[in-house]
Formats: structure tokens, sequence, C-alpha cells
């Protein structure tokens, strides 16, 4: 395993509030970092000087991590725009908008309030490389201290500058995303139950559906610092289902704390996960003639048949590994302009550089809109194949192929054949190993994800 890997997760890095990487040493100490590592002698010119900008969601602690990152930036010369409570997909629009040399972020996603996370965009509101995380990851683990030579004179630290209109910039965004003329209401007519999860879209996401013409009922829209994600969001698919149902709604939406991902409910109050969501997405594009590259960019995580529903509307799917960043990339390399995660990272990159839970909604908001009918008609394109998904905390995370489990691995994949698959992943944000079993026998992939979750709590589990 690579130092990046060690330090960096699927997203960031992550983990419980003043333990490991998240502590106020830790994070001024990768400000100092990733600033000296991202910016070069000539930006800190005078008419040039380095900038970031720096979100947070609404958790507790991202006071103090935003103060600790920024002392380490503006250490090193860096100013810091500081956008306050927003969604992460909006400090992806704002460094391309403002010119920022770096985007930051605050927030642990979808994890509980007493963890928190850091991540960065480059300059070009893409995250950052594998290469840039290792060269990063490295520094952190080495135990090395910071180079003294590097820290800058008085007349150079850094300086802070509130950025106050950053989330009326994102709501702009979002509402232009369906709209041609000023004055349009595409979503007039759509009762939309609507979960902030207490985060960093409690204003952002009820104020671009509202702009849009929707009736919105909003639920856990209060964040008070320690409730985000409590008993609410995207990861709580019941709560949004119940509140379609009891709102009389024609769609929900439910959001992770700091909104880079979706999950939606139909009129029926039954939630339609990320794969579903590309597929109704993805066909309306492919039959628009809206597609770019004929091809969706999905993770080894999407069900397959996922690439059979694409396909069959004239498409292709290809596959990258996990991680919202992994898709993005293959989706540049090839000029797709459109895929995702099954958790619910979808891009819209017409609009924006990473996973954006509104942008997704809205996409497919449109979809019904064009076509008269309900999610769930729409989410019928897609027909799953049978899974099985068992998530086994662990003690700790040998190499998959050394688990005693691996001859049990290897006999499932062979029984499956071509019609099926193992896929045996460790959380890139928990101590969890991920057993996914999939294939067109419903009794046998059950039957051998439970055999080898035992193997491996047998060995490795908590």
């Amino acid at each position: 395993m690579s130092s990046s890997e060690k330090y960096f997760g699927t997203d960031g890095v992550r983990g419980c509030v003043n333990t490991g990487a998240i502590t106020p040493g830790k994070a001024l100490l990768l400000g100092q970092v990733i600033a000296t590592k991202l910016s070069t002698p000539a930006d800190h010119k005078p008419a040039n000087r380095p900038h970031a900008v720096l979100g947070k969601d609404s958790r507790r602690s991202g006071d103090m991590l935003e103060s600790a990152i920024t002392s380490g930036l503006h250490s090193v010369g860096m100013d810091v725009m500081l956008a306050g409570v927003v969604p992460t997909p909006a400090i992806s629009m704002l460094v391309r908008e403002t010119g920022a040399h770096l985007g930051i972020v605050i927030s642990a996603s979808h994890n509980p309030p007493e963890d928190n996370g850091i991540k960065f965009f480059g300059k070009d509101g893409y995250k950052l490389s594998d290469e840039q995380e290792m060269d990063i990851g490295s520094f952190m683990l080495s135990g090395e201290e910071f180079p003294e030579s590097s820290l800058v004179g008085n007349s150079q630290v850094g300086q802070i500058k509130a950025l106050t209109d950053s989330a009326q910039r994102y709501i702009s965004m979002a509402v232009s995303s369906l709209t041609r003329d000023a004055g349009d209401c595409p979503l007039t007519g759509l009762k939309i139950s609507l979960d902030t999860a207490n985060g960093a879209s409690s204003f952002t996401s009820p104020q671009i559906l509202e702009k849009l013409g929707a009736d919105i009922v909003t639920h856990f829209d209060a964040p008070s610092g320690d409730n985000i994600n409590v008993n609410c969001g995207c990861t709580h698919p019941g709560v949004i289902a119940a509140k379609v149902k009891s709102d009389g709604s024609d769609v929900g939406i439910s959001h992770d704390g700091d909104a880079d991902r979706i999950l939606m409910c139909d009129e029926n109050a039954e939630p339609v996960d990320g794969d579903e969501l590309m597929a109704l997405i993805g066909c309306h594009l492919l039959e628009k003639g809206r597609m770019a590259a004929n091809t969706l960019v999905a993770t080894k995580m999407s069900n397959l048949g996922l690439d059979e529903c694409i396909a069959a509307c004239g498409g292709k799917t290809e596959r990258t590994e996990i991680g919202d960043r992994h898709v993005v990339n293959r989706m540049r390399e090839i000029g797709a302009n459109f895929g995702g995660e099954q958790s619910g990272h979808i891009i819209c990159r017409d609009h924006n550089t990473t996973g954006d839970g509104i942008l997704a909604a809205l996409a497919a908001l449109q979809v019904m809109q064009e076509t008269g009918k309900p999610l769930s008609e729409l989410r019928k394109v897609l027909r799953k194949f049978p899974s099985k998904l068992i998530n086994v905390p662990v003690a700790s995370k040998p190499d998959i192929s050394t688990l005693k489990a691996a001859q049990l691995i290897a006999q499932t994949e062979k029984e499956l054949g071509e019609t099926g698959r193992v896929l045996i992943r460790y959380s890139g944000t928990g101590p969890k190993i991920r057993i996914l079993v999939e294939g067109k026998d419903e009794d046998l992939i059950t039957t051998q994800a439970e055999k080898i979750a035992e193997a491996v709590i047998e060995q490795i589990g908590l």
C-alpha cells in the first residue's frame, strides 16, 4: 500500500476529530505542504499572489480546522478566501471563477458529527491526482519537520478575505443549469420533500429548488454543529421515504453533509439510488443526443445491469476504481460529460467538475418534466442483477490476496462465470471491508457473500 493510500482515503483525509490526521497541528502542516507543492515561485509576485478558496460543512470542528489550515497557508505566503458553509461542489466552481490556485473543503461528507476531513481541488476545479496525493502524503507520513526556509517574511504572510457571495454564486450556477431565460420556472407544479442532512446544503438547495418553481417541504435544515447526518441524509433512505409519504410529495431529495451526492425517492416512497439515477438520466441523454462520447463512466461498484441498460439505449459504459475523482479523470480522458457512482456521487460535467448532489437531482427532475413520467416509471429502465453487499467492521487491513477467504472468493468467481462478479475492497473512509457478490442466481450470491463475510469476520473482524 502506498503512502498516499495510507494518508489519503478515497476522498481526501478523514478521521475522528483531534486524532490521527485530523488535529490542528496536522492541518496546519498539511496547509504548508500543499501550498508549497501546488504553487510556484512565480505565483508569489506582488501582482499575482497565490490564493486558496476554503469552504466547510456545518460541523462544530470546522472552525478549528479552518483556522489551523489557514494559518499553514498564510505562513508560506498564500492568501485565503473564506467561503463559509457551502456544498463541496461550490468550492470546485469557485476555484475556477476566482482564479484560485487551490480549493479546500473541510468536511467528512456522510460521516457522523465527531468526524471531519479535508479534501482539495486544483486550480482547474478538479480533485488532485494520485501522483499529487502521493507526493503530499509521503511528506506527511515521513515525520520530517517543515523546512523553515519555506516560511515567508512578514510582508509576504497571507491574508484572509471573506467571500460573502459564495452561496449565491453557486445557487445561480445551479439554477442556470435548468433554465435559459431569467424567470423560467421549469419545476412549477412539482412538490418535493428535501432532506439537507443538517449540512452544507441547508441554505442552498431550498433556494435553488424554490427559484425553479418547485413546492418545497424542507426537513433537517437546522444545523447545530452536532446534528449533521444524525438520523437523516442520504445514508438513511428510510427517512426521506417516510417524508415523501407524509408530505404527499411527487419526489424526495436527500443530500449528505457536504451535498456532493444524492439519494432520491419516487412518489411511492421507494428510494432511488445512484445506479438508477445514472440509468434514467443516461438513457434520456442518449435519446436526446446529449451524451458526449456516447459513454457513461461508472465505478466497479455499479450494478452490472447498468451496462446492459445503457447498451440497450445505444451507448456504452466504462468502469473505474472507486471514488468520484477516478470517474471524473476517465471522463476527462475520453471527453465524456456524464458519470458517477452507485453511492450518489454523480457528475454532470457540462456544469461542474465534481460530484454535485443538487445538479444530479435537477438532471433527474428535468427528465421527469421532459417526458411527463413519474420517477417510479423512469427508474424501470434499469433491471438490476441480484446482488448482496455486506459491510464488515475490521481490526486491520491486510492485503486481500492474503486473507483466508481468498480461496473462497476465487471459487465463487468461478461459479459465477461471466454472468457475475465478486468485488472485495476496504473502505477508504473507515475501518470496514465491503463484500459485494453479484450475479443472476440470487440464492448463490447470497450464500457465497455470507460465507465470505464469515471467513473475514473470523480472521480480522472487530
